[in-house]
């Protein structure tokens, strides 16, 4: 029968799958509403489908794959991978809606010159082909599968530095987070925080840290997430918090020039602030 703490952890560990699950349908709504995605980096959208399909594929492997633990317990003193259930019904969730929402931004208006940067397609292709020579490997039986699946988590914490760092950038440039959404961040920051809850939780309740170590990218993803997200709160509530965007941009256009005041007082999406200047 599971310990009072080892419930904690599954409670904890299913209720960051569902925040974090439900963090990437605030974006995802939130261009279906305004049926644009100007205010999304497009290097964020891209980058974020491809990492979760490296983290779908590292955690089902560590999961599922008896061989994986096996590689995994003779790499760390005997101890078990601290993957849980949730880890993995969380990146194949998330892969699925990435992928929904990255057709949506390719059939969506978008700002003129909107597009994936060239060095993130270079980058991308160039994963690729690393990760079928990887593969080709496996199969010769020249390398075992955890390296492999070792080479896709390093990806994902890449992705988890490059993709918010384009989105913080064109925030930047348009003094605004209008398009951005910001009920996308609170939800990753409270999933982040409850995601390493988990982890040191197992950790601690096993006696055994090498859970944090041999699980490096649950713990730098959480921690990345956490760090950008304070950075995109500050831009959203303090920095851009005056920040305002018509509902009918056509229409604020043909309206006399006294009309401007009054449409500036007009709220815009998720542009409420929390401080008031």
């Amino acid at each position: 029968m599971a310990s009072p703490l080892e419930v904690l952890s599954s409670v904890i560990g299913w209720t960051y799958f569902f925040l974090w699950s439900i963090s990437f349908y605030a974006q995802v709504l939130l261009n279906f509403r305004r049926k644009r995605v100007d205010g999304l980096s497009l290097d964020f959208a891209w980058l974020n489908s491809y990492g979760h399909g490296s983290y779908a594929v590292f955690t089902s492997a560590m999961f599922f794959s008896s061989a994986v633990r096996r590689q995994y317990r003779e790499r760390n003193g005997g101890h078990d991978s601290s993957v849980r259930a949730n880890d993995v019904a969380f990146a194949v969730h998330v892969r699925c809606a990435w992928l929904r929402s990255c057709s949506f931004n390719v059939l969506s208006q978008r700002a003129p010159g909107q597009r994936l940067s060239n060095f993130n397609r270079v980058l991308l292709a160039a994963v690729t082909v690393f990760c079928l020579l990887d593969l080709t490997l496996v199969a010769s039986a020249k390398e075992q599968v955890l390296p492999f699946l070792y080479h896709l988590s390093y990806f994902k914490l890449y992705v988890s530095i490059a993709k918010y760092v384009p989105q913080a950038w064109l925030n930047y440039q348009r003094k605004s987070t209008v398009g951005w959404s910001i009920v996308n961040i609170l939800l990753d920051f409270s999933g982040g925080i409850l995601s390493l809850a988990q982890l040191f939780l197992d950790s601690w309740l096993a006696s055994d840290w090498t859970g944090v170590t041999g699980n490096p990218v649950k713990f730098g993803l959480s921690f990345l997430s956490i760090l950008f997200d304070v950075l995109f709160i500050l831009q959203h509530y303090v920095l851009y918090r005056h920040a305002r965007e018509s509902l009918k941009p056509d229409a604020e256009a043909a309206a006399p020039a006294g009309a401007g005041a009054a449409a500036d007082e007009t709220p815009g999406d998720e542009q409420t602030p929390l401080l008031v200047g």
